[in-house]
């Protein structure tokens, strides 16, 4: 059942994010194909044609890669200078429109002048109204954030769905149960606190607690005579007991029993605000904890994925870093860290591990099915966030930099009518091509770095 379980987890992440990519590649045609543009090609995947269909001027289909989509919009890239032939346009108003500005000669002008020969082998007379570079700046931002904007979108109404339905995992805390503590654990050992481990080794001294008799599941009654009724009452007489003698009343299978042990030392912050080690008495014990999921409608969402957007602009800083670690793991230089980035490979294993997880690790509870699938949209939600602030980079081949070109494009326009200058005309993205082959380039090298960590160094999420 559980291998099962593990296929069937993998299975919906992997589909989750193809209709992720089917929906975000949508975000682009429909309004490209709602102002008039000319799209020809609409496919999730890259690499060989698995199955296609033409459909009206549209070949929509399938690809062998499951890493990606893309939609071929006509006329992306504006003619060069050496393309410009016919009359000069004009504006409203009448005046000249310079459609590009010439390139300058270089290093990378054949690369340049060999994408828009690309670009425009296959272009006819009649596409010449429906080009993308010819859409109002405005229009193309709409056509190139929808993509993204789709993802977000998605990943709002999967959180507000797990939100109100599961709670905030993310923003969980842990409490004590409710009412006199019972006891989760009982330390075998005291460990120096200047020792960073977690095992007891020959030397160290018994635990107070387990000298004192309590086994898990005790429910702790008095504390030196004093009735105990709560966890936080419990600890602050463990607190103030320092190396003092401790007898513990408790209960096990409703016998009442006695333990007499002393509590040692520990050093302990004095409190949230002052940092300052004190010495504190110390037991052995944990208490049985729930968690306390915080829940909400779609303005707690809205604040939660401001919170989280925040966190992936940060993450998306130091990506190169977490990618650089994950490929010292794959040699086995350093460990895995939860916190490294993963594709889509280990993201499907992490989508098995919670579908087939019957027990929560922190609180030893049974993990109810329908709370598992929430966990996966969960999962898919947090892909589709990543995606979608990802995607709004500005730097091509992402949407980011031709919504920058765009951008960049109506502000020289409008500085121009305001100085009463000539059009400047189009943004030539063009000449960002350069930088968006090395930048692609190196979004490739990171993804074959991750699939292979997610394969040989995969995330241990026991660990």
């Amino acid at each position: 059942m559980t291998a099962l379980l593990y296929t069937l987890g993998v299975v919906f992440f992997v589909v989750a994010i193809l209709v992720s990519i089917g929906l975000h590649e949508l975000g682009h045609m429909i309004p490209a194909k709602k102002f008039g543009g000319k799209v020809t090609q609409y496919f999730i995947g890259f690499g060989p044609t698995v199955w296609s269909k033409q459909v009206g001027e549209t070949e929509y289909g399938v690809k062998a890669i499951p890493l990606g989509g893309y939609v071929k919009i006509v006329g992306m890239l504006p003619p060069g200078a050496e393309e410009l032939t016919g009359p000069v346009e004009h504006d409203a108003q009448g005046r000249e429109v310079h459609q590009v500005r010439k390139s300058n000669t270089g290093l990378f002008t054949q690369l340049v002048s060999d994408a828009r020969s690309a670009e425009y082998e296959t272009i006819t007379a009649e596409d010449q109204h429906r080009l993308f570079y010819k859409m109002p700046p405005w229009k193309k931002i709409v056509v190139m954030a929808g993509g993204p904007s789709v993802n977000i979108l998605i990943a709002f109404l999967l959180f507000w769905t797990v939100f109100g339905t599961y709670g905030d995992t993310t923003a969980a805390t842990l409490e004590p149960v409710a009412g006199r503590p019972v006891v989760a654990e009982v330390s075998r050992c005291v460990i120096p606190v200047t020792e960073q481990r977690l095992d007891c080794r020959s030397g160290d001294p018994e635990a107070p607690a387990y000298e004192a008799g309590l086994r898990p599941g005790d429910t702790i009654t008095d504390f030196n005579g004093t009735a105990v009724t709560g966890w936080d009452q419990m600890r602050e007489l463990i607190r103030s007991n320092a190396d003092g003698e401790a007898v513990i009343g408790f209960e096990r299978a409703g016998e009442a029993m006695v333990g007499e042990t002393s509590t040692t030392v520990e050093l302990r912050p004095g409190s949230v605000e002052d940092e300052t080690l004190t010495e504190v008495g110390f037991l052995g014990v944990s208490p049985q904890v729930e968690l306390l999921r915080p829940s909400g409608g779609p303005l707690y969402t809205l604040e939660r994925m401001g919170a989280l957007s925040v966190d992936t602009v940060q993450a998306i800083g130091t990506l190169p870093v977490k990618v650089f670690e994950v490929g010292q793991a794959i040699v086995g230089v350093e460990e895995r860290q939860l916190d490294s980035p993963v594709s889509i490979v280990g993201g499907g294993r992490i989508a098995g591990t919670t579908a087939s997880t019957e027990q929560d690790p922190i609180t030893d509870q049974a993990v109810p099915l329908a709370d598992r699938g929430l966990q996966l949209l969960g999962l898919v939600a947090g892909f589709n966030l990543f995606i979608g602030v990802f995607n709004f980079v500005p730097l091509l081949p992402l949407d980011g930099g031709h919504i920058a070109g765009a951008v960049w494009e109506s502000i020289r326009r409008r500085l121009a009518w305001l100085r009463r200058r000539p059009d400047p005309g189009y943004v030539d993205v063009a000449r960002m091509l350069p930088i968006a082959y090395g930048f692609g380039l190196v979004l490739m090298v990171m993804g074959v770095v991750l699939i292979v960590g997610d394969i040989v160094a995969p995330i241990s999420l026991s660990s």
